[in-house]
């Protein structure tokens, strides 16, 4: 009978922890924290840690590592995304934006959902909520956010309009003239999904409202104004009315979020212009700012502006990381803050204080007429910059004499003091590291139990110049200064291979195919969807030989087109799109590169760095991928841009692809940084990696594509890898 009874006591125990075991995973999976074997969240969980706590891969058998499975797609681009993994099941986009659901284990295709919408936006990453009975895939796909069933990728009707909402509503001015895109995923919190978007860098932009939604309804629960409103905190840091025309200040980046607290933390953009501020003098809160406002009302508990008065496009790239540091010798919960000119903000988590020290230092002022930079701006001292800041002649490249004397009589006809130096009207300024960072959108990786950061980062020059020419013409080259000329240049000869030129585009695109580019966008290239057709028609004709044709006319004024008629919507456009208040334009988007297309500064050019929180000290920093032609020449270890993170395991390895020209997956010590692998992707990984478990195996997966390197074959594949 004892024995019986000790028996009957340890089968009931048994099922009471089966019990307490499907509950709690009931509870982890309503919360939105899944399976450790899961990759749930954008970034790995809402911590934005980008950490798994898996160890089957570790660090004596990750050179065993071999591909299992590869999904290949006939589409063309660089959706640039961070697939979610649940169940088995990874859910991911296509160039295109088609969701798709894949067999997590043999990348088989369960279902495609496609929105009819032609685009070539990124989109890197979903969101997924269940409430333990109902679960629902979110999707975005230009300026609309989807709410899917994922288990058919059938639309959910009861979410706003059959299955979607358009983010253009409810935002300052006519929403068909807005373009926004949810380039990043919403975060969950509750029964909210939580979003910014990518808009326009140039007027008219909309502001970069944040929203929180009802995930069954997609009703707007609360509104957040990043362009602060009369009678809000803020708007004094603006000029009078400002409000009423500003635009951007938004959050294209993602968010984190502190579940327990109920905190979500938003990093922000600059405001329009990105180059010339006259018309915004001041501070400009809440733009280029990291925002902790309460998740459930979206009031602000704190702030800290990283940037004031940006006049240099630094917008925070990437959404902070959360974790738990020590800290001379006490536990405190920190935000770890990234951003595009090599600094990085710890801060704490409750208040916003920083934990290391943050000084403002004196910095430029503008030569621009009008202009009035901020006298000051924030340094972190503690870490120091992970990317280099102030490019003097010894930093100049010596790859060859040839390419450092060219350097040399450049950069001498240059403007360069530091990260925060103007861009001029007589010379080109230095901007050190260059606008795509510094940090990126990919973001860091932290290991929670080390107390480890590892961000990835580029450290390459471009530079900056202003200008007050008047471009010669008529409407339609007005158009093109203002949308096109900061990528493609005045004179349509681009800055390769980042931005094309457009001197030959009549003998490689038809004009259908142009049209579709500029309505749509491509890559970092934002949709202007809201031009005219009239106008489009005319820029179509430009843009592909560089001859003005007048579009048609609007309605003489004695005989006005009928308010709501066809030809009044077709010829009203923003009178913003013109600028036509602004005094001074940017002439261009330009990497400071040799004459044989290299960086013309001293490598490293990407850099892959840990850094220890606890102490603010780095643990190592080394050069991150190569150029293959050099590197047979011997210039090995050079460091290229790099775009898309990295993610840290429990099993002690920092995997990353990220890098465009040599198109390597690496796995990396976490302690040491010394290479444990590597291996040829079919394209560059420039997207952030995902490791989850399947049926007790774990798997390695990153979207790779050529869309960055013209030069190479293009295609784009998701690709997996596992131990035999």
């Amino acid at each position: 009978m004892a024995a019986t009874g000790f028996n009957l006591r340890r089968a009931s125990l048994c099922v009471l922890l089966l019990c307490a075991s499907a509950c709690q995973k009931e509870a982890v999976r309503e919360s939105g924290r899944a399976a450790p074997g899961d990759w749930a969240v954008y970034g790995g969980n809402s911590l934005a840690q980008r950490y798994s706590p898996l160890t089957q891969i570790d660090r004596n058998n990750v050179s065993r590592l071999q591909e299992v499975w590869r999904f290949n797609s006939p589409e063309l681009g660089d959706p640039e995304t961070n697939p979610l993994i649940l169940e088995g099941v990874l859910y991911a986009y296509t160039p295109a934006l088609k969701v798709v659901a894949l067999n997590a284990a043999t990348g088989k295709q369960l279902w495609k959902f496609d929105p009819g919408i032609q685009t070539g936006q990124p989109s890197r990453g979903l969101t997924m909520w269940s409430d333990g009975t109902t679960q629902r895939l979110f999707a975005g796909v230009t300026n609309f956010l989807y709410a899917l069933d994922p288990a058919t990728g059938q639309p959910a009707t009861s979410f706003g309009d059959h299955g979607r909402i358009d983010l253009r509503q409810g935002l300052l001015g006519d929403p068909s003239r807005h373009f926004v895109a949810l380039t990043s995923p919403g975060i969950v919190y509750k029964d909210l999904i939580i979003v910014g978007f990518r808009t326009m860098e140039t007027h008219p932009a909309p502001p970069g409202d944040i929203r929180a939604y009802d995930v069954r309804t997609g009703k707007v629960r609360w509104t957040y104004h990043t362009i602060p409103r009369p009678g809000e905190a803020g708007v004094e840091t603006w000029p009078a009315d400002a409000w009423k025309n500003a635009g951007s200040a938004n959050n294209w980046a993602g968010m984190a979020l502190d579940e327990g607290r109920g905190i979500v933390y938003i990093p922000t953009g600059s405001a329009v212009s990105d180059f010339y501020g006259a018309d915004r003098i001041g501070n400009d809160l809440y733009a280029d700012t990291l925002l902790a406002l309460d998740a459930a009302s979206g009031r602000k508990l704190w702030h800290f502006q990283e940037v004031h008065h940006d006049i240099l496009d630094r917008d925070l790239p990437t959404a902070p990381s959360l974790l738990t540091i020590t800290h001379q010798g006490r536990k405190v919960d920190v935000v770890a803050q990234p951003t595009k000119q090599g600094f990085l903000f710890v801060l704490e988590r409750e208040t916003g204080t920083p934990v290391f020290p943050v000084e403002e230092r004196a910095v430029p002022r503008s030569e621009v007429p009008g202009e009035q930079a901020s006298p000051t701006q924030p340094y972190a001292v503690i870490p120091e910059p992970y990317a280099r800041q102030h490019l003097t002649e010894e930093l100049l490249t010596s790859r060859t004499p040839a390419a450092n004397a060219w350097a040399v009589a450049q950069f001498r006809g240059f403007r360069s003091e530091g990260p925060f130096t103007p861009a001029g009207v007589e010379r080109p300024s230095v901007v050190f590291p260059g606008f795509d960072g510094g940090a990126e959108w990919g973001g860091a990786a932290v290991d929670p139990r080390r107390g480890v950061i590892y961000i990835n980062a580029n450290d390459v020059a471009w530079t900056a110049q202003l200008s007050d020419k008047v471009p010669q013409g008529g409407i339609t080259v007005q158009v093109y200064q203002d949308a096109c000329a900061a990528c493609h240049g005045a004179d349509r000869k681009g800055s390769p291979p980042a931005f094309p030129s457009l001197l030959d585009l009549q003998r490689r695109l038809s004009a259908a195919d142009i049209e579709q580019v500029i309505t749509a966008g491509r890559g970092r290239m934002p949709a202007f969807g809201m031009l005219p057709k009239p106008i489009l028609d005319a820029l179509v004709e430009y843009v592909r030989t560089g001859k003005e044709q007048a579009p048609e006319e609007p309605a003489p004024k004695d005989k006005p087109a009928a308010p709501g008629s066809v030809k009044e919507k077709e010829m009203s456009f923003p009178v913003g799109l013109q600028d036509a208040g602004a005094d001074y334009h940017f002439t261009g988007y330009k990497k400071f590169l040799d004459p044989d297309g290299y960086p013309a500064v001293a490598p490293p050019w990407g850099t892959l760095n840990a850094i220890d929180l606890n102490t603010g000290k780095y643990l190592w920093k080394i050069p991150l991928g190569e150029y293959p032609e050099l590197a047979a020449r011997g210039l090995r270890n050079t460091g290229t841009e790099n775009y898309g993170g990295p993610v840290v395991t429990a099993g002690g390895i920092v995997f990353i692809g990220a890098t465009i020209f040599d198109k390597k997956l690496r796995a990396f010590d976490a302690a040491t940084g010394r290479l444990l692998w590597e291996t040829q992707l079919p394209f560059a990984g420039t997207a952030t990696p995902a490791t989850y478990m399947v049926d007790g195996r774990q798997y390695l997966v990153i979207e790779c594509n050529n869309a960055r390197d013209r030069k190479s074959p293009q295609g784009m594949s998701y690709v997996a890898f596992a131990l035999p």
